[in-house]
């Protein structure tokens, strides 16, 4: 069997996505087929690269950049000219033509402070973007996990309708040789009609959720399918301990570090503002009358500028204080949602074995047995249907728990920021 073509990693806001993107649920990348699967790394791949909402950080950086320019940018010189006495007190020409180049000095290093700002509002707009992508490749999982759940379901639907027609058929013979009650032939009948509008269920959910999936990389007309065998490759996964551990990393917690340093930055420039800035001017005057001419000097100096900036002082010290009660606000929150992802990955992961190795196998030998003695006119008609119901039942709930198995799973990476499995437990089956 030919291997699966992986498209090549590119890295996106940061190193880590990179790594990211190239072990991230590895395990899930389906076979070649005669039309080649979207593997969820190539779903990851083109949702990185054709995202809008990525995009916008392009542009965003380019808007700090200009700042940062302009924060480094000294202050202005100034040319003045002034022309006094233009007709003299008597009337008399007694001109007097001053011409002087001002500008202020900053002290206290408040370019310096304008700058540091500046660059901290560049790397909190980089963290930004990691908590962005991260968001988005939880999505990316969440949407590829809904296609793959939503064509084992079709694929159910599809033998249960199958299933419905062969007992119209089964019960048919019987009826037609006075075995079975006509009602049995009505019964079978509905439960077909119905099997038939679940599978037309089934195809709608199957084409909203593979819509759903290809609008995150700007695809309107999804032209793809899937190996669903990745629904089923789970592996047993990580203590909870370490995993929180893994969580201090998480790119919406480092924002708060960044934040932090932006703020102190804002409290150091807003610190500086209240030193005093020298206005200087130096220039000369040329007397009209006379045709001599002088050098002048201007010094000037605010009064009472640390009073006027106490208040911009204040804010900005009591929006740093705030970072430190936001910070553990957003801990406590991380090890809530990641206790809950355990927790549900587990119970779901349990469930599937559970399914497979005890559930499902009880039910097919029960229908088995329930089909034989309805052949041999030892069980009622109901009795099969019953049998077949529940093993249906129990296969769509083996679906749906190997589902919220992998989106436990990708809630548990995008809450660390890191493959849930190590890369060794993700090779392809």
């Amino acid at each position: 069997m030919p291997s699966t073509t992986v498209p090549t990693c590119r890295p996106v806001a940061g190193h880590w996505i990179a790594a990211l993107l190239c072990t991230f649920l590895y395990s899930l990348a389906a076979s070649t087929a005669a039309q080649t699967p979207l593997t969820l790394v190539e779903a990851i791949d083109r949702t990185l690269n054709e995202n809008p909402q990525l995009a916008v950080f392009r542009f965003r950086d380019a808007a700090l950049r200009g700042r940062t320019l302009s924060a480094a940018q000294r202050p202005p010189l100034r040319v003045r000219g002034e022309l006094e006495n233009l007709a003299g007190s008597s009337g008399a020409p007694d001109t007097e033509l001053t011409v002087a180049l001002s500008s202020v000095i900053e002290l206290g290093g408040q370019r310096q402070a304008r700058i540091n700002a500046a660059q901290a509002n560049t790397d909190l707009l980089s963290i930004e973007e990691q908590v962005q992508a991260l968001d988005l490749l939880g999505e990316v999982i969440r949407r590829y996990v809904d296609v793959l759940a939503a064509v084992e379901l079709v694929g159910l639907a599809t033998d249960s309708a199958e299933i419905a027609r062969e007992a119209v058929s089964a019960v048919n013979r019987r009826v037609k040789s006075a075995a079975a009650p006509q009602t049995e032939l009505l019964r079978a009948e509905a439960a077909l009609a119905e099997a038939r509008l679940t599978l037309q269920a089934e195809g709608r959910k199957l084409e909203y959720h593979k819509r759903a999936l290809a609008a995150l990389w700007g695809a309107t007309s999804p032209e793809f399918n899937v190996d669903t065998r990745a629904l089923y490759r789970i592996e047993a996964g990580t203590d909870f301990s370490e995993l929180y551990a893994r969580a201090q990393e998480n790119p919406a917690l480092a924002r708060f570090a960044s934040e932090e340093r932006l703020r102190a930055m804002e409290v150091r420039m807003r610190e500086t503002e209240s030193n005093l800035d020298v206005g200087w001017a130096v220039g000369v005057r040329r007397f009209q009358t006379t045709d001599e001419t002088t050098l002048v000097a201007a010094i000037e100096v605010p009064l009472f500028s640390a009073r006027r900036n106490a208040g911009a002082v204040a804010s900005a010290r009591a929006e740093l204080e705030r970072i430190a009660a936001d910070r553990e606000v957003a801990r406590l929150r991380i090890y809530s949602h990641l206790y809950r992802a355990y927790s549900g990955r587990e119970q779901a992961v349990a469930a599937v074995n559970s399914f497979d190795q005890h559930v499902i196998p009880a039910l097919r030998a029960a229908l088995q047995e329930a089909e034989k003695g309805y052949r041999r006119g030892r069980y009622p008609y109901l009795e099969l249907v019953s049998a077949r119901r529940e093993l249906m039942v129990a296969k769509r709930a083996k679906i749906e728990s190997a589902a919220a198995a992998l989106r436990y799973g990708a809630e548990i990476e995008q809450l660390t920021a890191a493959p849930l499995l190590p890369a060794a437990g993700m090779t392809s089956k």
